[in-house]
């Protein structure tokens, strides 16, 4: 998570969706409460087969959600996607290209495919492989990051 804090996107965003890290993930927990008071940190919300971003306000606007991952329990006013300025992916494997292998159910691939926004994916050294089977939706990591290192677009 320091390396994300040390990158310019990270820097230069004012409106970023991070997500609640479930076991395996980097964990980001820690992060979201040191940052949600300086920068607008929005969290992903199941709904129906897609992800909805909301915008966090603090450990007590959490309920359990789908899988049981922490959301904020106020759906009701979802973030326009044009104001997100970046988005923090997990996944279960990135490879030197840039690709994303998520856990199978299509709620990023789905989500990533409407934003514009940088996307930065957040993986431990050993999720980091040289290649992963990759589909035409799938969606490249503008930036992977890992305990390790930062791959930057080539």
């Amino acid at each position: 998570m320091e390396r994300l804090e040390e990158t310019e996107l990270f820097r230069q965003s004012s409106s970023i969706a991070l997500y609640y890290a479930i076991p395996g993930e980097v964990q980001t927990a820690g992060f979201i409460e040191k940052w949600y008071q300086d920068k607008k940190i929005l969290l992903p919300v199941v709904v129906g087969n897609d992800l909805r971003l909301l915008h966090y306000t603090g450990k007590d606007s959490l309920k359990p959600g789908a899988f049981g991952i922490l959301e904020p329990a106020d759906t009701d006013n979802p973030v326009p996607e044009e104001e997100i300025d970046l988005i923090v992916v997990p996944g279960v494997a990135f490879d030197r290209q840039h690709n994303r292998l998520g856990r199978g159910k299509g709620f990023y691939d789905r989500l990533l495919s409407t934003l514009s926004a940088p996307k930065i994916g957040i993986c431990y050294d050993f999720q980091l492989k040289e290649n992963i089977p990759v589909e035409p939706f799938d969606k490249k990591m503008d930036l992977i990051i890992t305990e390790q290192e930062t791959l930057f677009p080539e």
